[in-house]
């Protein structure tokens, strides 16, 4: 942050502000007396509140108009392990505060620059007076970030020409909601032992050069104030476990393989047997990709996608498109991303609607790890029908308006101490005519024999830039599949959800993310009427040099 509010900027700004401190916006809530529910944290929070909001004013400079306060509480376990021994093992804990202060009015306000807030960190234990100290070190950084935002908002306006009736904060029924703290509810100690066996499994094959398993188990309780009149508090636990491999073909391709759980339930954790049986298939299938040919010919025609890769598909080309983010000023543009333009317009088959809803908890008896009750601006959440019958509906918003859409819908989230903005929460992919996994790919094989190929092409699953890593060709004389290798998708885009996609399955996947929040993808698998597949230009790294210390064959702890 750069150095703030010395005399002379002070004076300049004064002048600069053309509403007097009389004229200006007051506080939204004259008099906060919400109730702390006999939270320390809360009480301390409300507390500071009310006294920012009675006496923060710098000289005859404006008074914010609005106030908030956010504390984040994480308790954070991450280890890994690699061939049955632990390499790291962290535990992090600590209690973040993020202070919003804005100044001028709803319409227009100092949310710009530098005023986005200030972030400190608070003490973990329940002191009242050291809770508020460092509430009030945050406020006043906050209100000064805020006066300069003001000024940098007011010298860029003069530049650009901007939406005018597009105002900069919407006006929200505050949300009151204090849920039960989250706590984790499991044996770390014995889970660091499930790593070093499971990161054991991959001695059975001495030909990987890097093989690891990690556990991240977080969790984090959020306290939210505002002086609207918000108070809540939620908490949420997200369990990931997850392992991966990495090996070179003998011409020197790059091989890479992962699995892993996201759940928010301690006992939706897999079992031992079942960890061990999937790690045991990821690590045959680099016997096998090794073995698989090389994609030579490019291919023009149907893929069929599973439920699991066709979740990565909308992660990168749905997701980022249906955030109502407001670009920057003086671009006329709705939001930011390809769909800024495709309002009431077509993006997917008529067979498709969309929904983004934080109250769903589960499907298919799997908890969904997007739930919450109310955002991280004080909105309660809101189930959204984003795309309807294939047209793009609606957007998803947090209080910052975008052109036709004034309001928020209650997907304002941040992550740690960041500044909110829209985030996907349960993503449903709904279809109204699916049919069975079979059936679509007995219509593969019908579409290629109909076109005269040899084969058709399935994925199974996919890496970085949709990549497949486990692609199959599936033959047209009798249906069997061959593993392939080398393969890239060309002009795999927005246009070919929208164009190209023929039918859909009546299966159901759930993609639970940790990351960038806990979120989650629900989809079905998808057929390609006509995708362009073509050999991977890739630079192929020397092997090794000299053979790997050798490995024992025993198990940990024989």
């Amino acid at each position: 942050m750069r150095r703030l509010i010395v005399l002379t900027f002070l004076f300049a700004l004064a002048i600069s502000m053309a509403v007097s401190a009389e004229d200006s916006a007051t506080p939204a809530s004259t008099t906060i007396s919400m109730d702390d529910h006999g939270d320390p944290v809360l009480k301390a929070m409300l507390a500071e509140l009310r006294r920012s909001q009675e006496k923060l004013q710098l000289g005859q400079l404006q008074r914010p108009y609005y106030i908030d306060y956010q504390v984040t509480e994480i308790e954070d376990h991450i280890s890994d392990a690699i061939l049955g021994a632990l390499r790291t093992d962290q535990l992090n804990t600590g209690r973040l505060v993020r202070v919003v202060v804005r100044i001028g009015d709803y319409k227009q306000d100092s949310y710009f620059g530098e005023g986005v807030g200030a972030v400190e960190v608070m003490p973990m234990e329940n002191n009242e007076m050291a809770l508020r100290r460092q509430l009030w070190l945050a406020t006043d950084k906050a209100y000064k970030s805020a006066l300069s935002g003001y000024t940098e908002k007011q010298a860029a306006l003069k530049n650009v020409e901007t939406e005018n009736d597009l105002v900069d904060f919407s006006q929200e029924k505050p949300a009151q909601s204090v849920r039960d703290l989250a706590r984790l509810n499991v044996d770390v100690d014995q889970w660091k032992r499930t790593l070093r066996t499971t990161s054991d499994l991959f001695r059975s094959d001495p030909t990987l050069e890097t093989s690891n398993a990690l556990l991240n188990f977080r969790v984090l309780n959020r306290y939210y104030v505002n002086t609207e009149g918000a108070v809540t508090r939620n908490g949420k636990s997200v369990y990931t476990y997850l392992f991966s491999g990495f090996a070179q073909a003998d011409d020197g391709m790059q091989l890479e393989r992962s699995h892993g759980w996201v759940v928010t339930k301690a006992e939706e954790l897999p079992k031992a047997d079942e960890i061990e049986k999937e790690a045991t298939h990821l690590i045959g299938t680099f016997k096998a990709l090794k073995k698989a040919p090389l994609v030579e010919d490019d291919y023009r025609g149907p893929v069929l996608f599973s439920a699991d890769a066709a979740t990565s598909l909308f992660e990168r080309l749905i997701v980022p498109n249906i955030l109502g983010i407001r670009p920057d000023l003086g671009n006329p543009a709705r939001t930011n991303g390809e769909f800024a333009s495709y309002y009431k317009n077509r993006v997917l088959p008529e067979s498709f609607t969309v929904v983004d809803d934080p109250k769903v908890k589960e499907i298919d008896h799997q908890t969904l790890a997007g739930s919450y009750d109310v955002d991280d601006e004080g909105v309660e959440a809101q189930s959204v029908t984003v795309i309807d019958k294939g047209v793009l509906t609606n957007y998803l918003l947090g209080r910052e308006p975008i052109r036709d859409f004034p309001h928020s819908n209650g997907h304002g989230r941040n992550s740690l101490a960041g500044a909110p903005r829209p985030q996907i929460s349960n993503l449903i992919f709904k279809v109204g005519n699916g049919v069975a996994f079979e059936e679509l790919k007995k219509k593969l094989v019908q579409m290629c024999k109909d076109q005269g190929r040899p084969y058709g092409y399935y994925v199974e699953t996919t890496g970085p830039q949709l990549a497949p890593r486990l692609l199959w060709r599936v033959y047209v004389s009798d249906g069997h599949m061959e593993l392939v290798r080398g393969a890239v998708f060309k002009q795999l885009d927005t246009r070919a959800l929208r164009s190209e996609i023929v039918a859909a399955g009546n299966d159901t996947y759930v993609y639970n993310r940790a990351e960038p929040l806990p979120s989650a993808i629900v989809g079905p698998s998808l057929l390609f009427g006509e995708l362009e597949i073509q050999r991977a230009n890739r630079t192929r790294e020397k092997l090794p040099q000299y053979p790997a210390p050798a490995l024992s064959s025993s198990r940990l702890g024989d």
